[in-house]
This record gives C-alpha cells, structure tokens and sequence, in this order.
C-alpha cells in the first residue's frame, strides 16, 4: 500500500474521540470476560464459546418469535412473515454451530467432561421457553428449573399460555374456518392434540393458495421453524453420538437415546398430516 493511500485511510472520517465505542456499545469487556474454562484444557474454551454463543441465537429466536406471535393475534401477517423468516435464518446459525463442535475428539471432551459437574444443556430455560412457545408443551420439563425461582415462575408463564400455534388456530377462527372449540379455549399447559378438524381447515387452505395465499404462506412459515428445530435435533444427536457415544450425558439423561426420542416430537402436527391430501 502506497504512502498517500495509507494517508488517505488514517484521516478517512474515523472518529477517533468517541462518546461511545464500539466495545461500550456492545458491552464487550463483560461479554469477553465471561469465558472461564473450570480445566486447562485446550477444547475447554471452544465447548464453551459454543454453547455461550448458541445460547444468544436462542436469545434473538425468541425475540422474533414472541414478535410474529402478537402480529399473528393482531392479523399482521406480512410483519410476522418476516419476523418468522429471521427466526429461520437464526435457526440455522444454530445448527451450523454442530459442525464447529464435531472438530472435537472423544478424547478432547473426556479431557475436561468432568469439569462440568452436573451441568447439562438440558437445563437451558431458554431452549425450554422456545420449546414451550412453540407447543411442546411437557408441565414434567420445567422442573428441572425449578431451583431458580425466576426462571421457574417465568417458565411457568409461558407453559400457561397460548402457543404460536395456539394463535395462529385461532386465527384461522378468525379468518372464518371451523376450529374446535377446545382447540380455541383449553388448558394451555397441555400439548396440542391433533385434529381431523384443524387439518381440514388447512387442507382447505393448501388446496387453494391463490385464495387464502396469506394463510397458506404462514403454514410454511412455520413448518420451516419446525424443519430447522427438527435439523437441529438431529445434529445436536450426532454430534452427542460422536463425542461420547451411548454414554449417559452429564445432566442425567440417557444421552444420545434421550435425543432419538426427541427427534418424533411435533410442534404443528396436522402442517405435516396435510400434506398426504393434497
């Protein structure tokens, strides 16, 4: 690089004397300093980096998702469209994070796996409200958080409350299509049962998308929610069978058995069923 254009860059506008930095803005020196490998082991950091990381995309997911779940009540779906959209894309920074993770060896993980005590991912809240806001309603789940009262208290408010689902067959209702009544008005902390009815509502729609596109378009929506969660189950499985293998996981659960089991849960069980009839 020439003298003048390394000139050019260093009086190139660049606010040297700042009210606010970038590192102030983002809260760099808090979140830097929250990496603290309990080993000195070298994969230590790199297992936690990824799991503080993902943890944040869980964050933002939410963010989104509890977003398209008001516009879904208040019939705005072009802006839940695209909140929904971003939820995908986040979902999908989340399964990439599996591939970073399956560069380390079984023996890289044994090295420190005693470092994490009793600490399990089982026990993230946040993967347990997106669980819950989504419809995989389980009252059985929240009480592996029940020793953080905060946690708790807020978990049990979203396990008691409509899910996006719940909205959006409500929003069908709405929209003038026959849903039961014990779908619209019930326990909120029970999973979902299917419905021949609900699925005749979207069959209906399915097989008319110039008519109801909007509808239509929500449906995709959100089965690619559910396609990326049920992605993300799978190489969360992998890579668990890849790194211990069938050994228990360290939060107690029978580990990779444990996650088979999850990978036949359904969030919107008749976006699937419809599709055999049309």
């Amino acid at each position: 690089m020439s003298e003048k254009n390394k000139d050019q860059l260093s009086h190139d506008g660049i606010h040297w004397d700042q009210d606010i930095s970038y590192g102030q803005y983002l809260d760099l020196d808090h979140l830097l300093a929250c990496q603290n490998p309990a080993s000195d082991e070298h994969d230590e950091l790199l297992f936690i980096i990824i799991h503080q990381v993902s943890e944040l995309w869980i964050k933002l997911c939410l963010h989104e998702a509890y977003g398209a779940a008001k516009n879904i009540e208040k019939d705005n779906l072009r802006q839940a469209f695209k909140m929904l959209t971003r939820a995908s894309r986040i979902q999908e920074q989340l399964i990439k994070a599996w591939e970073v993770l399956v560069t380390m060896t079984p023996s890289d993980y044994a090295s420190f796996r005693d470092s994490l005590g009793q600490s399990s991912g089982f026990q993230s809240y946040q993967y347990r409200e997106l669980e819950f806001l989504l419809g995989n309603k389980n009252p059985q789940l929240i009480e592996a958080h029940r020793s953080k009262e905060h946690h708790y208290n807020h978990l049990k408010e979203v396990l008691d409350s409509p899910s996006i689902y719940d909205i959006t067959l409500q929003l069908l209702d709405r929209r003038g299509f026959d849903i039961p009544e014990d779908h619209l008005k019930r326990e909120w902390s029970v999973q979902h049962t299917p419905s021949q009815e609900v699925e005749k509502a979207w069959s209906i729609i399915y097989n008319n998308p110039e008519k109801y596109w909007e509808l239509y378009e929500l449906g995709e929506k959100l089965v690619d929610i559910e396609f990326n969660f049920h992605r993300w189950r799978f190489n969360h499985m992998k890579t668990v069978e890849r790194i211990i293998g069938y050994r228990h996981g360290t939060g107690g659960t029978s580990g990779v058995n444990y996650l088979v089991k999850a990978l036949d849960l359904q969030f919107f069980p008749e976006l699937w069923s419809v599709r055999t009839h049309i």
